[in-house]
């Protein structure tokens, strides 16, 4: 028998998994599987393989609850190389160009930083996650296929240059960004190099927050192994969404699935819960009802 074939079934809810360089977020999940005991298991927002850091996945029920939390503001701390060009717009491309960067000055650099901050229109990578006629934009690039993206808008709300260092003919910088969900932070790095005409690309990312969940709510997959520990779902559901208490009445209405009226509490998702602190479902307020997008009572 081995260590797991004798633990209690994994309950539902939230497992913040520090993401180790070289791993997919596939790889992560057919771990967490495998140390869990089950294959009800998802995340919420991929993570690069070179990139490190928070990756939201969910067990048993709480996977269900994942495309909502894909929808919240990100948090990353990144490096960017000015000088150079890639054909993924990161370190693990190959080299489209390099020109000399380190005569740029740092007003300079933050206000095109600037310009890239805000609502903006920004044209994902080729080597992107977006879905092309059914295939992954990657794997097109990969099989090398031409590769067109449209421009989408996103919210880039903090990039911020915390520190800058000179790396032979190469400028680094150390920067932080808060962003929606569908910004891609290589983006950035390639568009801030192509503003101030030496081209740039990522070197380092590293994903500190995903909507609540943080750093200090992240675990390694070793320490997870050791101790198997999941954030239970009625506790993952407070910490994301609004919430709102109802009595037995309405709690019977939105466990088959009908309507509320509407409290105020914005548009959603707001989690319900009913007597006892039970997660009953999630709903969307609009035109004075509150209607359920997914209900979790088993």
């Amino acid at each position: 028998m081995t260590r797991h074939q004798d633990r209690t079934p994994p309950l539902d809810g939230l497992v913040v998994v520090d993401k180790p360089a070289g791993w997919t977020s596939h790889d992560v999940v057919a771990k967490i599987r495998k140390i869990a005991g089950t294959r009800r298991v998802g995340h919420a927002g991929t993570l690069d393989p070179m990139a490190t850091g928070v990756l939201v996945l969910g067990i048993g029920r709480a996977t269900r609850l994942l495309g909502h939390l894909a929808l919240t503001e990100k948090a990353y701390d990144a490096t960017i190389r000015l000088g150079q060009s890639t054909t993924t717009d990161d370190a693990e491309g190959e080299v489209l160009a390099t020109h000399p960067a380190t005569g740029l000055d740092r007003a300079d650099i933050e206000r095109e930083m600037a310009a890239l901050t805000g609502e903006i229109r920004q044209v994902p990578s080729t080597v992107s996650a977006i879905k092309i006629g059914g295939r992954r934009a990657y794997a097109r690039a990969r099989a090398g296929e031409e590769v067109e993206l449209e421009a989408r808008p996103v919210t880039v709300r903090v990039f911020e240059l915390r520190a800058m260092r000179a790396e032979g003919e190469f400028l680094d910088l150390d920067v932080s960004v808060v962003c929606s969900s569908g910004t891609y932070v290589r983006a950035l790095a390639r568009d801030l190099g192509a503003a101030l005409g030496v081209g740039g690309h990522l070197t380092m990312l590293r994903r500190t927050r995903v909507g609540p969940y943080t750093l200090e709510h992240a675990r390694t997959l070793d320490e997870l192994a050791e101790s198997f520990q999941i954030l239970p779902l009625a506790a993952a559901v407070a910490a994301a969404f609004p919430r709102r208490d109802v009595g037995p009445e309405e709690a019977r209405r939105i466990a088959h699935g009908g309507w509320l009226k509407a409290t105020g509490l914005g548009p959603g998702p707001v989690a319900v819960f009913g007597p006892g602190d039970q997660f009953l479902a999630l709903v969307e307020e609009t035109r004075g009802q509150a209607k359920p997008i997914a209900v979790f009572v088993p």
